[in-house]
């Protein structure tokens, strides 16, 4: 079998679009000294993994090699302790009341937007699209509390996952709540639930007994998505039946960012134990997927599935999961 051609992902990079932002060198990190939450448990309402080994990676012929999705390596972590779902639209809220932070999206003043939801408004001052994915709008005014531009809010959605945060503002946000992001073979471990070398959280069928296990696109992309498992973007925190450790959407809904640096020849020399990615790169791991793959073309809600971006860039489908040290 030839391998399969690898295709960019459903996402944009804010990289190509350097010349929008107008942010100064140097600002694009926060500084959150003395921003961490007060008298709280950060292991409150986390589940406790108790690590071991696993089968990390696929050979699988519906992966993309190019990715670096193989070989399958075994890798033993230590316990952790991991959010069951990623942080909702409430949660960041709460986040930016108390700091004031203000993410990249806003600081750059824009973010990408997926065509299908930007009012017609807002799309009448759309000028730019990314060439490879020009199913992405660079909407100004685009942040977490406003995702589809400035004519939106969160009504209806503070228990949908937050979007348009980059991993800045990811990291940001986990030192706050005093946890860390997830290593991307502890997104892994955690996002099998148990099951072994299996194609999805739930076993290798995408929709076993022709039930909707998870929050992809339905229809023909970037065209038109029915909505047939429930959504048209993002769903609630809870949606669909969590995996064997109790974690929801780690397929589909949306991307999640993890700590290490992107390389796809990592696999291929990564330690055994407790590996935490490259020691540097241009680009951080997104895992699991978002609400725009589908099999057609992204196809990276696998459970193996990997996927990068720029560290400020932020998406519609881009959003993370916090864990923490056991």
């Amino acid at each position: 079998m030839e391998p399969r051609p690898a295709k960019s992902c459903c996402g944009g990079s804010r990289g190509q679009f350097t010349e929008l932002s107008g942010l100064p060198d140097g600002t694009r990190t926060a500084v959150m000294t003395g921003m961490e939450k007060a008298d709280t448990d950060p292991a409150e309402g986390m589940i406790l993994l108790p690590g071991g080994s696993f089968d990390m990676g696929t050979e699988d012929g519906e992966g993309f090699p190019a990715d670096g999705e193989g070989p399958v390596h075994e890798v033993h972590l230590k316990p952790f302790y991991v959010d069951p779902h990623a942080v909702s639209n409430a949660q960041f809220r709460e986040f930016a009341r108390q700091t004031g932070y203000v993410t990249e999206a806003e600081r750059f003043g824009w973010s990408f937007v997926f065509h299908s939801f930007v009012s017609p408004e807002t799309a009448r001052n759309v000028t730019q699209v990314p060439s490879q994915t020009p199913w992405w709008y660079v909407v100004r005014g685009a942040s977490w509390d406003h995702p589809e531009g400035p004519d939106s809010d969160l009504r209806d959605r503070m228990d949908h996952l937050v979007v348009h945060v980059s991993w800045n503002d990811a990291a940001a946000y986990c030192k706050w709540a005093g946890k860390r992001l997830l290593t991307e073979a502890e997104w892994e471990y955690a996002a099998r639930g148990g099951l072994v070398r299996k194609r999805y959280p739930w076993g290798d069928e995408l929709k076993p007994g022709g039930g909707h296990r998870c929050n992809i696109w339905q229809g023909k992309f970037p065209l038109k998505d029915n909505g047939s498992d429930g959504y048209r973007g993002t769903a609630p925190v809870h949606a669909y039946p969590p995996n064997g450790y109790g974690l929801y959407n780690v397929s589909g809904n949306v991307w999640e960012w993890c700590s290490d640096w992107f390389s796809p020849a990592y696999y291929a020399c990564s330690p055994a134990d407790n590996p935490q990615g490259p020691v540097s790169g241009d680009a951080r791991v997104m895992r699991g997927g978002s609400y725009l793959c589908h099999k057609s073309y992204c196809n990276r809600y696998r459970t193996a599935a990997r996927s990068k971006n720029t560290p400020d860039s932020s998406a519609g489908n881009i959003g993370f999961r916090c864990a923490a040290d056991a």
